[in-house]
């Protein structure tokens, strides 16, 4: 059902003078993907991702189909979006480490540190609650996980040339980065799984497993595999 626009009207002219930059429009823009991702986050937690329609999501927010689709390609990406700032919160958190650290400390360094400010990534958007029981979402909906574990090869990809940057090699010369990541990517997988089917669903309750994981890497790699 299309219904008429009223977060997302048509676009003002720019003024005459002035250089373009963020103001009014983009604002308003930021506002109705906002509003369009919470509530679809709302109702893929409370109704489920395959009885949730773009409909319903447009309804919930008082803007058309059109206006839905000009920010997002379909109902999978709004559902994985909020993951995606976590991504985006944890890779800046990479390239902020200092330089002198080896890749695997400071990934690990930058997604405990992740963890902990979390909350000033997503609470302008979605509740942390909401956000968690989006894991639980996509756990549960086999095209979500698939979707998830696709994005997630991407988003190795992208880490891998991150730290490859970070150490000054050609990621396609040199195996390391892409070692190193798709080992950190595992364990974070692992966590992933284990926290969904856990009982402590907080963020402290997914950081505590993070942590005692990333700290097996070292001894369970460099040990003996063999010891009774």
């Amino acid at each position: 059902m299309d219904t008429p626009d009223t977060l997302d009207p048509p676009d003002p002219p720019d003024p005459p003078d002035g250089p373009p930059g963020p103001g009014l429009r983009e604002r308003k823009k930021r506002r109705t993907r906002d509003a369009l991702l919470r509530a679809a986050v709302e109702q893929f937690t409370t109704r489920g991702y395959d009885r949730t329609t773009v409909d319903a999501i447009t309804e919930a927010v008082g803007v058309s189909q059109r206006t839905f689709f000009r920010y997002f390609a379909g109902k999978e990406e709004t559902a994985l979006a909020v993951q995606e700032m976590t991504v985006d919160h944890f890779y800046a958190a990479v390239r902020a480490r200092p330089a002198h650290e080896p890749p695997l400390q400071a990934l690990r360094r930058a997604v405990l540190e992740g963890w902990d400010t979390i909350h000033e990534r997503i609470e302008s958007v979605v509740t942390i609650e909401q956000y968690l029981r989006m894991y639980q979402v996509i756990e549960s909906t086999p095209v979500l996980l698939a979707a998830h574990l696709r994005r997630s090869a991407e988003t190795e990809e992208r880490f891998a040339r991150l730290i490859a940057e970070r150490e000054g090699l050609d990621v396609d010369e040199d195996p390391r980065p892409r070692v190193a990541v798709a080992l950190f990517g595992g364990v974070m997988r692992v966590t992933e799984r284990l926290w969904t089917a856990g009982d402590d669903h907080s963020v402290a309750g997914m950081r505590a497993i993070t942590a005692r994981y990333l700290d097996q890497v070292g001894p369970a790699l460099a040990g003996n595999w063999r010891t009774p």
